[in-house]
């Protein structure tokens, strides 16, 4: 695989990946490998306020799922910090999915569009966390490095929604957390459930600088890789009727590409809340210590339960 190929071309985005906050991350952990994923090892997360300013413990640490495309995360507040405060104060919210970031290869410009459009951006953040590169030698690692443009905490109240340049995506996606049991290959979309769904998405257009559409019960914003999808709770509700709203907004979940849904399934059948939809789709409530849903879809098929 062509690491490199994770970063979007200039001018473009991608979803890069998702995050879940959670406060547990032994419980979530094994959670995670029940439902057939390999995970990364933890890593405690540092950070620059400011290029050539002194680099300080962020209070927050993370295990990942890597995938062919894009990645899952999976962070926790470990200190007291403003950062550890906002993971905490989501989580009071509920348990799950409260970032999204979309892939760039060019921060400044998506910081001149926020700008423009009245967003206010906050200055970039340079994170960084030190990762394993060798299973055969633990104490061989390297830093991992990214630029993050984000907006204030109480901006989008959708959640941390962010832009993420990968700087060493030679280090995040190792073949030897790529493989999952239950099949999974890529992020393909985010679910977001909002109470006006195409007012959330108009937003979004203008926060992203992508073009919207509407696509049967849900708007749609589709990326140079992956889609971010708008829908109300009654819709929601429809398709999981184990898995209530919690509060809205929320996001709801994601799509992941697996290339053979049979074998899903059976990987995921002790799983308490996993289901067949009428389309095809195996759908997959995570347990309470993880929070949200996984649709999960092969590659031909084009995100039609939102219909």
């Amino acid at each position: 695989m062509d690491q490199a190929q994770q970063c979007p071309a200039q001018g473009q985005l991608n979803i890069d990946h998702i995050a879940h906050f959670i406060p547990n991350i032994e419980t979530a952990s094994s959670a995670l490998i029940e439902a057939g994923f390999t995970l990364t090892p933890f890593s405690a997360q540092s950070h620059r306020l400011a290029p050539n300013t002194p680099l300080t413990p962020a209070g927050s640490g993370n295990r990942c799922i890597m995938l062919g495309s894009g990645y899952l995360e999976f962070l926790t507040p470990i200190a007291d910090t403003p950062i550890a405060q906002q993971l905490r104060n989501a989580i009071a919210r509920y348990i799950g999915v409260h970032l999204i970031a979309l892939g760039t290869s060019t921060p400044e410009r998506d910081f001149a569009r926020l700008e423009a459009a009245g967003f206010e951006p906050l200055p970039a953040v340079h994170l960084q966390r030190e990762i394993g590169i060798d299973q055969d030698d633990p104490q061989r690692s390297a830093t991992a490095r990214f630029t993050v443009v984000r907006v204030a905490a109480d901006t989008m109240a959708e959640g941390r929604i962010q832009f993420c340049q990968q700087h060493t995506p030679q280090h995040l996606w190792q073949a030897r957390w790529l493989k999952h049991a239950n099949g999974a290959t890529a992020l393909r979309a985010v679910i977001i459930v909002c109470a006006d769904p195409h007012a959330t998405a108009q937003r979004f257009a203008r926060y992203t600088g992508l073009a919207l559409h509407r696509h049967g019960r849900h708007w749609r914003i589709t990326s140079s890789r992956g889609s971010l999808l708008f829908i109300s709770a009654a819709a929601i509700e429809d398709l999981v009727p184990f898995a209530p709203v919690p509060c809205l907004p929320w996001i709801a979940g994601y799509v992941l590409e697996s290339p053979d849904l049979t074998h899903t399934a059976r990987t995921l059948t002790h799983q308490p809340h996993l289901s067949r939809l009428h389309c095809g789709s195996v759908l997959l409530a995570l347990p309470a210590a993880v929070g949200g849903i996984i649709f999960f879809q092969t590659a031909d098929q084009d995100l039609p339960f939102i219909q």
